[in-house]
C-alpha cells in the first residue's frame, strides 16, 4: 500500500460548471466538452463539482452533441471514479453535486436541505480511501437567499457533529453563495480552515469580485489555493473553479 510520505499533499478542486452550458435562449452553447478538457488540466485528486446535469430532454435535443453519458461520468478523466446525487428535479430532467476521484470512493450518501419550495439545494457526502486514510469529502451547493445560508450551513454542520467522528479529515467544498465572511466564520468556528492569505475571488468568472466557492478542511492543513489562469476558464462558466493543496496534520 503507498504511504502518505509519498503523496503529501491532497489537490482538490471544487467548480459550478453552470450545467455544461453558458449563454442564453438561442445563443446558449455547449460547453460541456471544453469543461471535460479542462478538468483532466486540474489535475487534482478530487474534483467537487455543482450544477451538474445527470439528463435534460430539452438540451439533448437542442445539442447535436450533447453526451449520451450522464455529466459526471463523462467529466470523469481516465481512471476516476464519479459519485453524482440530485439536487433538483425539473420538468426536463435533473441536476445534482458531484465528486470525481482518483482514489477509490467507499461510500456516498445525499442530504436534502432546501429551505424554501422556491430552491431545491443538497449536499453530497462521500468516503474518499486516500492513501492509509478515509477522508469524508462533502460537496455542497447552498442558497441564494441569505437566511437560507445560514441555516443550510449550521444544518451541515450538526449533520457532521452527528455522522462524522471528531478525529477524522473532512473537506468540504462547493459553491456558498455567500458574498460576505459570516458563513466562513461559522466553518471556523467549527475548527475548519482554509487558504486566506491571498483573495482567490471565483465569480462572475469574467470579471471575478468575490469568492462564492470554498475549500474547507480540518484534519488537513490549507498549503495554497488558486484559480487557473487564461482566457479560456470565463468562457466555461459563470464561475471559475477554485483548486487548493491541503496537507496532512500527522
Amino acid at each position: 500500500m503507498p504511504q502518505r510520505h509519498e503523496h503529501p499533499t491532497l489537490r482538490v478542486a471544487t467548480w459550478n460548471i453552470h450545467k455544461g452550458v453558458q449563454g442564453l435562449g438561442p445563443v446558449r452553447r455547449l460547453e460541456i466538452h471544453n469543461i471535460g478538457h479542462a478538468v483532466e488540466q486540474l489535475d487534482a485528486d478530487i474534483v467537487c463539482l455543482q450544477e451538474v446535469r445527470r439528463m435534460n430532454r430539452r438540451e439533448a435535443l437542442h445539442f447535436a452533441h450533447w453526451p449520451a453519458q450522464p455529466q459526471a461520468d463523462y467529466l470523469a478523466p481516465e481512471g476516476y471514479e464519479a459519485v453524482y446525487r440530485t439536487n433538483a428535479t425539473t420538468r426536463h430532467g435533473e441536476h445534482g453535486n458531484a465528486m470525481l476521484s482518483r482514489w477509490p470512493v467507499l461510500s456516498h450518501q445525499h442530504r436534502d436541505i432546501s429551505d424554501h419550495r422556491f430552491e431545491q439545494r443538497g449536499f453530497l457526502h462521500t468516503e474518499v480511501q486516500v492513501v492509509d486514510r478515509v477522508v469524508h469529502v462533502i460537496v455542497v451547493h447552498l442558497g441564494l437567499v441569505p437566511a437560507s445560508r445560514v441555516r443550510q450551513t449550521q444544518a451541515l454542520l450538526d449533520y457532521i457533529a452527528a455522522h462524522i467522528p471528531s478525529h477524522a479529515s473532512v473537506l468540504v467544498a462547493g459553491d456558498f453563495n455567500d458574498w460576505g465572511t459570516g458563513l466562513g466564520r461559522r466553518m471556523a468556528a467549527s475548527g475548519f480552515a482554509e487558504w486566506r492569505d491571498q483573495p482567490t475571488p471565483t465569480y462572475p468568472s469574467r470579471l471575478p469580485l468575490n469568492q462564492l466557492d470554498h475549500v474547507y478542511a480540518r484534519g488537513l492543513r490549507p498549503v495554497r489555493a488558486m484559480v487557473p489562469a487564461g482566457r479560456i476558464w470565463p468562457r466555461m462558466s459563470d464561475h471559475l473553479p477554485l483548486v487548493a493543496e491541503l496537507a496532512w496534520t500527522d
